[in-house]
């Protein structure tokens, strides 16, 4: 009997590990190709491991709640088949000599055939594993149209069955070219990771529990957000700086130009991709806030990646990141907030979208509240919170003087380092970026 090692493979460029949070198959276990195997999980993302190739799970390498770094043997699979034997190379010293073979009428005027093009899945934003993939080659199924089959599996996943039994009803009842095929081509799988939790540096203190009290055992997510914020505390030195914006230009364009740009791009302007479009030009003017520290040495970025929080529907918190913020125009923006604020609700997001942010957007607005003092997101140096938009009398002033009027406001937060980000840097930043908001162009074409 043969043995096969099932690696974690790799599932993002930033992912370099992952935790075992279940194991779906125990030893012993008949496993069938495309079965999965095991759950594993980033710190924000969980993600399922399915088998390339059938037999039985005969061992498990990392238990749950262990983390397996990308590469490794995390389990071994019993196969059927038996390893091919080595061909020995004949040694002679006489050459061997070809026979001579008899032309075939016709033979110089067939050409080779050429290879089919193969479907390209790397822009799919659904997981498909590596079986799916091999069939959906064979078949030359589009990336479109396979986007378009409805899944059985966890989360709408699509499996091996729902895949072919859309092949066969597609061709009439004929079988597919994978079932009249003896063996399917093994595709390494590539898999998740997560870095490990970061212990509390303090011992806590003890809670008295009284009789009526629910204990709620923390989930896996909420646990690695309690051990973040705590890490954070413990390493910057945190400053909290407020402005006050006069927003009502960039309300009343929004009011303006809402009703056309969803019925010209089928997507919906939110204040969001405005604040992060004011932000990617803040940091460019004040580059020193889209940094990290490595002990003594200071990383200037180069990419300005912006990550925005969300809510999750259990309450959890999750930031994934636009990835180079400042080269999108607000269109761009727009779709890039609202893919990842729907994916996220729906826990589609892949493991690299979470990875590389260089300063961090949360908008406590959404929740009626008017400010916050959020916690940085390490290894950031800086994170900004921006309130409710509130009407409020406010004074202006004219050519004719001093006069009250009501405007639409909001309180910006920005938290940041004081190890490297001095109050003059980060007033001046949070400044700029209320600058931006206050001085939008009320004839802005989009």
């Amino acid at each position: 009997m043969a043995q096969y090692e099932l690696l974690l493979p790799k599932m993002g460029e930033s992912v370099a590990e992952a935790t075992v949070i279940k194991w779906v198959k125990q030893i012993g276990d008949s496993i069938e190709m495309d079965d999965t195997i095991l759950e594993i999980a980033t710190d924000k993302v969980d993600s399922e491991v399915p088998s390339p190739v059938a037999g039985k799970l005969i061992k498990q390498l990392f238990k749950e709640d262990e983390v397996a770094q990308v590469g490794d043997i995390i389990a071994i699979i019993e196969t059927a088949g038996e390893a091919e034997p080595k061909v020995e190379e004949i040694k002679t010293d006489t050459p061997v000599v070809p026979e001579k073979v008899e032309a075939i009428p016709g033979l110089d005027q067939l050409t080779p055939n050429k290879p089919t093009p193969q479907p390209d899945f790397t822009n799919s934003d659904r997981f498909y594993s590596p079986l799916v993939k091999s069939i959906a080659a064979q078949e030359q199924i589009s990336l479109a149209e396979l986007d378009s089959i409805k899944g059985s599996g966890a989360d709408g996943r699509l499996n091996k069955d729902d895949l072919l039994n859309y092949i066969t009803n597609k061709n009439g009842g004929q079988k597919t070219v994978a079932e009249q095929s003896s063996t399917v081509p093994v595709i390494e799988t590539p898999i998740v990771n997560t870095p490990a939790s970061v212990p509390s540096p303090n011992k806590p203190a003890t809670t008295s529990v009284s009789g009526g009290d629910e204990i709620i055992e923390m989930d896996r997510m909420r646990k690695l957000i309690a051990d973040h914020m705590v890490m954070s505390k413990s390493t910057s030195p945190h400053v909290t700086s407020f402005v006050e914006a006069d927003v009502t230009n960039l309300v009343l364009w929004r009011n303006k130009v809402k009703n056309s740009f969803e019925k010209r791009e089928n997507e919906k302007i939110t204040f969001t991709p405005m604040f992060i479009e004011a932000v990617a030009k803040a940091i460019k003017d004040f580059p020193m806030v889209n940094v990290s520290v490595n002990g003594t040495q200071i990383i200037k970025k180069r990419d300005i990646n912006i990550g925005m929080a969300a809510a999750l529907p259990s309450g959890n918190l999750i930031v994934p990141v636009i990835r180079n913020a400042d080269q999108l125009n607000l269109v761009g923006l727009t779709k890039a907030v609202n893919d990842l604020a729907t994916r996220s609700r729906n826990s589609k997001l892949k493991p690299d979208e979470t990875q590389g942010g260089t300063f961090t957007l949360t908008n406590v607005g959404s929740f009626g509240n008017v400010m916050g003092t959020p916690i940085i997101n390490q290894p950031q140096v800086a994170i900004l919170a921006v309130g409710a938009i509130k009407k409020k009398p406010a004074v202006l002033e004219t050519e004719h003087g001093d006069v009250i009027a009501i405007r639409h406001m909001m309180f910006l937060s920005l938290s940041y380092d004081h190890r490297v980000v001095d109050g003059s840097l980060g007033g001046m930043f949070v400044r700029r970026v209320a600058d931006y908001l206050e001085n939008w162009d009320l004839n802005r074409e989009i």
